[in-house]
């Protein structure tokens, strides 16, 4: 039986997987309105990752006989100065999202709740590779910059990107 504190915490964090998947969303339109649809692909399956996420939460709490209580998400940004500084908003909020996970672990073991400990260890995992794909990214736009082939290149590649449920 999950704490009301472990509870409240695992309802945040669908709320900031919710939000996660509203900011990629947002990001992915805002590629494509700019012409890049393989880099609006590439959001747009992240937009369809956090969703699972979200829903691997809402499920483990329905598992575990907790109450699941859905909060209003936040409205993201929708405009953004370059891909790379889209990219670079997508890497500091990963990181957010890194260590929000880090504390649900920190809570989880602080109260013994080993079963929740052990659900959160894919979260952790996961977030390793999403930092490291965001970091690959924005070394690569770093490179190229923000004109010419380079980004034709990696606009196609990221648009063979395809969606493939966790």
């Amino acid at each position: 039986m999950l704490s009301r504190k472990m509870t409240d915490a695992l309802n945040g964090q669908i709320n900031k997987e919710l939000y996660s998947a509203y900011l990629y969303l947002a990001m992915s339109a805002w590629a494509e309105n700019k012409g890049f649809k393989g880099f609006a692909n590439w959001f747009h399956i992240q937009y369809q990752e956090e969703t699972v996420h979200a829903m691997k939460i809402y499920h483990y709490l329905q598992e575990q006989g907790a109450a699941v209580a859905l909060d209003a998400i936040q409205k993201p940004p929708s405009e953004f100065k370059t891909l790379l500084s889209a990219f670079e908003e997508t890497l500091k909020h990963e990181q957010f999202i890194t260590r929000s996970i880090h504390e649900l672990v920190e809570l989880a073991l602080s109260e013994k709740d080993y079963a929740t400990s052990i659900f959160l260890q894919w979260f952790v995992t996961e977030q390793v590779e999403e930092e490291a794909n965001d970091n690959e990214i924005i070394g690569k736009l770093q490179m190229v910059g923000d004109k010419g082939h380079g980004l034709f290149m990696m606009d196609r590649e990221l648009g063979g990107r395809k969606f493939e449920e966790d």
